[in-house]
């Protein structure tokens, strides 16, 4: 993904009908997704998920965004609605992450989302990158334009000519500017909601510094905001480093990169990235400014990007056959109270009851509904927002009532607790957070059980295969990093007796570098690179990546 974690991305879909399995684990393999009914329950109501997360992730995943209400599919490919209950997961990122930026003295903006075609081509590298993404303008009413203009895949070419009139002197240094805003990648590729879309949102921060090291530290730092986003808020292990020259952001010098893992497909994908440009736009666009010393320099730039990609990685690494499983943090509605009426039970003192309760919870901070619907039974509520993937529910039945208790279920473990009344502000408050840290300790545990390492190409390609993330000795020369993706594909397709991939496929069978990772094991001197037999210099993860 471009000037951030962007549009980069692809299709869930479990390679090949069956999974390798391997120590009693599901694996997903290499080939062409599961058959059509695969992974179909037996008698599965119409209303609930009606596919095994692990027989057909993709029809899963389709279901349960769409009928938990998240997404709404739209008439224009790879675009789609996003209802309250995304948008407002969306909106509990953004106020985090903002708070976040704001801290290291970052300020919002906005700059239009068109750009001319000449301002576009300005830095080559860059624009060679995006140019079979990029969306244009030609006409207006009847009428074509007098020239095209682009609607902006990232806003470099956009923001950085007023950064030229802007920047004089050290004076004027750093700038630090954010922008929440969409961007179009018109993608070849078949599109899947919040992982790989034509439209999607973001925040897109530009700086500008006058030493390398200041803007060396921003990278970091920036980078550490956005694997706490996906750590603290959404509870999603992430791997931090470093992406190497082909997978870097073109026209920048280097790529940082938080990369989260989706057990049920074997398939990394790149969470968010933050980019040190170096001084090549502020070449390209003549920035420059006078230092302290009286002489004439370029500014060293960076770049960072966050997007609703985070949305689709919470749903596929903690959902489940039931439907969503929202980490408390970002939930919507962090307790939902289902009463449960019966003949004879006075309904209004019942009403009364949950009313009291659900103000009690609220002023204790837990986000709480009562669903009073008198038109659905209990256990048709249960089903409801268990798909909906609200952390706790509450049950209250007569004999609740009478003994001053209330059955309380965790969404995650499904364990149940008959809790007191007057203890159950703290004792749900108390709950909320033992689950986030659960549900993040869970994954981990999870992603560490799917990371191996390989020192040779046929231990390499059998780990893979199985779905893992393979940390490797590797010499970081560009021309084996090619022939890995070539040959990793050559014999995936050779062993599922394919020709050919289809160019539209969503995800690839090539296997690519993820990153350079910050924390690694010692590399041994003289240990061979797994491909290339020369020197190795750095541990490097690769996978199959969406």
């Amino acid at each position: 993904g471009g000037g951030g974690g962007g549009g980069g991305g692809g299709a869930a879909k479990p390679k090949e009908g069956g999974k390798a399995k391997e120590g009693g684990k599901a694996k997903a393999a290499g080939g062409g997704g599961p058959t059509k009914g695969a992974g179909k329950k037996e008698n599965a109501s119409e209303k609930g998920i009606e596919y095994t997360k692990a027989g057909n992730l993709p029809k899963w995943y389709e279901q349960v965004i769409v009928k938990s209400e998240m997404i709404e599919f739209y008439d224009i490919s790879g675009c789609y609605i996003l209802r309250p209950w995304s948008f407002s997961i969306w909106e509990a990122i953004k106020d985090f992450l903002d708070a976040k930026i704001k801290t290291v003295g970052v300020t919002n903006c906005y700059f239009p989302m068109f750009v001319s075609e000449a301002k576009l081509q300005a830095e080559k590298d860059h624009i060679e990158d995006f140019a079979p993404e990029v969306a244009w303008v030609t006409k207006s009413g009847d009428g074509d334009l007098n020239e095209p203009i682009a609607i902006r895949p990232t806003s470099e070419t956009i923001m950085y000519p007023a950064f030229r009139s802007w920047i004089h002197s050290h004076r004027d240094l750093p700038i630090k500017l954010n922008q929440w805003c969409n961007v179009v990648r018109w993608e070849f590729k078949h599109p899947t909601p919040f992982l790989r879309t034509r439209e999607f949102l973001w925040q897109e921060g530009h700086t500008a510094h006058a030493t390398k090291e200041e803007a060396d530290v921003e990278v970091l730092q920036i980078l550490e905001f956005y694997a706490a986003v996906y750590e603290e808020l959404l509870a999603v292990p992430v791997i931090k480093g470093r992406k190497t020259e082909k997978e870097k952001f073109a026209g920048g010098d280097y790529t940082t990169t938080v990369e989260a893992f989706i057990p049920a497909a074997g398939r990394a994908i790149q969470g968010a990235t933050s980019h040190g440009l170096g001084q090549n736009f502020g070449k390209m666009f003549r920035i420059e400014f006078e230092g302290a010393d009286g002489k004439k320099a370029i500014p060293w730039q960076n770049s960072w990007g966050l997007t609703t990609r985070t949305l689709g990685v919470m749903v596929m690494v903690h959902g489940d056959d039931k439907g969503l499983v929202l980490p408390p943090r970002v939930a919507p509605l962090q307790a939902v109270i289902v009463p449960i009426t019966m003949k004879d039970v006075d309904e209004g003192a019942q009403l009364k009851t949950c009313g009291e309760i659900a103000a009690a919870l609220r002023e204790a901070g837990v986000r709480v509904h009562v669903d009073d619907r008198s038109n659905y039974n209990p256990g048709w509520k249960y089903s409801y927002w268990e798909l909906k993937g609200v952390p706790l529910r509450l049950e209250l039945g007569p004999k609740d009532m009478a003994k001053q208790q209330i059955r309380v279920v965790r969404r995650d473990t499904n364990d149940k607790e008959d809790v007191p009344l007057s203890i159950l502000p703290q004792k749900a408050a108390l709950l909320l957070v033992q689950m986030q840290h659960e549900m993040l300790a869970r994954a981990r545990q999870t992603r560490d059980s799917y990371v191996a390492q390989a020192l040779t190409w046929e231990d390499f390609m059998a780990k893979i295969g199985a779905g893992n993330l393979v940390l490797t000795p590797y010499c970081n020369e560009k021309e084996f990093e090619e022939l890995v993706k070539k040959r990793s594909k050559e014999e995936a397709l050779a062993a599922a007796g394919e020709e050919a991939e289809d160019d539209r496929a969503a995800i690839s069978l090539a296997v690519k570098t993820l990153c350079i990772p910050y924390e690694a094991p010692p590399l041994p001197d003289g240990t061979p690179c797994f491909i290339s037999g020369k020197p190795a210099v750095c541990w490097t993860l690769w996978g199959r990546s969406y």
